[in-house]
């Protein structure tokens, strides 16, 4: 049966929830993190009742082979499943596997056997100094009502100047405002970091709290949307989208752009790894090194441009 077009049973289901709920309330993971886990696991489950002909059991969970398992990835494979959402899979499953195994005493290592596809290294694509200002500078002027013009700015500079990723900003809380020389985000798996603040960057959150026009409690966050409410990325995006096409940038200008930014021009600047390390909240040094990847190329770029003898 084509797993495309198949349910889950309601014990498969069931056990599904349960693995959720656990994750939820011991792993401490993001809502996002543990949405993308349980719909990875789905997916491993409807396989394996298709598979087996059969709805999930522990039984039938506790007695899967490592063929079965690779039968699984080939099937991925089969429909066009890229590489990086594989590598994806199995890490969620593998997360599954260890509850089963810990919490309903399964002793099923078979998918700790498979070796994890080696994912081809793409380097990020940050935008360049000149077009990051560009970018302000349009935003600023960009949209006709002056709050929202001065919002979208804000959240910008934030991206770029402090290097945060674009839910980090919009999780920012109105009671964290004013901001002194430094902020506190709260990052992946709920780690908190400090990150250096510039003047320039507050100045542009000080205008957008004078023009915003709703009054705000220490318990709201800090960017608002038209009604209100919080900010969603969404809007954040389409603004993004709007610049690099009056720009003139590639699609690869996105808000995660402008971290990959922020990042590699403190490389270029003279920053130590282990500085910019602490300031995007890796939790490997081996994730802020494809910077200095990034630097490489960029640096080849140039000499390969300009030298007269390359």
């Amino acid at each position: 049966m084509n797993k495309r077009n198949h349910y889950l049973s309601e014990p498969g289901l069931s056990l599904l929830n349960e693995w959720r709920n656990f994750t939820c309330k011991f792993k401490r993971y993001s809502l996002n993190t543990v949405d993308s886990y349980s719909r990875d696991v789905k997916i491993f489950l409807m396989f394996v009742e298709s598979h087996l002909g059969d709805k999930i059991s522990l039984h039938s969970l506790k007695n899967l082979t490592p063929l079965d398992f690779r039968s699984w990835l080939a099937d991925e494979r089969k429909f066009g499943t890229s590489t990086g959402s594989i590598t994806r899979y199995i890490s969620s499953v593998r997360e599954f596997y260890n509850w089963l195994n810990e919490k309903k005493g399964l002793a099923n290592f078979s998918i700790f056997n498979i070796q994890i596809p080696r994912k081809e290294k793409k380097l990020p694509r940050p935008i360049s100094t000149v077009d990051a200002i560009k970018m302000l500078s349009l935003a600023s002027a960009n949209t006709i009502t002056p709050w929202l013009a001065a919002r979208n700015t804000a959240v910008i500079a934030l991206l770029y100047g402090c290097g945060l990723r674009i839910s980090e900003a919009l999780d920012l809380k109105r009671k964290s405002y004013p901001f002194p020389d430094i902020i506190k985000v709260q990052g992946k798996g709920n780690k908190e970091r400090i990150i250096p603040i510039l003047p320039i960057v507050n100045t542009y959150i000080d205008k957008y709290i004078q023009l915003c026009p709703f009054q705000k409690t220490e318990g709201d966050h800090l960017f608002l949307g038209k009604r209100g409410k919080k900010l969603t990325p969404r809007i954040i995006q389409k603004e993004i989208c709007n610049l690099r096409l009056q720009l003139g940038l590639p699609a690869t200008a996105t808000p995660h752009a402008l971290r990959h930014s922020f990042a590699t021009h403190l490389l270029s600047a003279g920053g130590d790894l282990r500085t910019i390390q602490e300031l995007l909240g890796h939790t490997s040094l081996a994730s802020t090194q494809i910077y200095t990847d990034v630097d490489e190329v960029r640096l080849m770029k140039v000499y390969k441009e300009t030298h007269p003898k390359a």
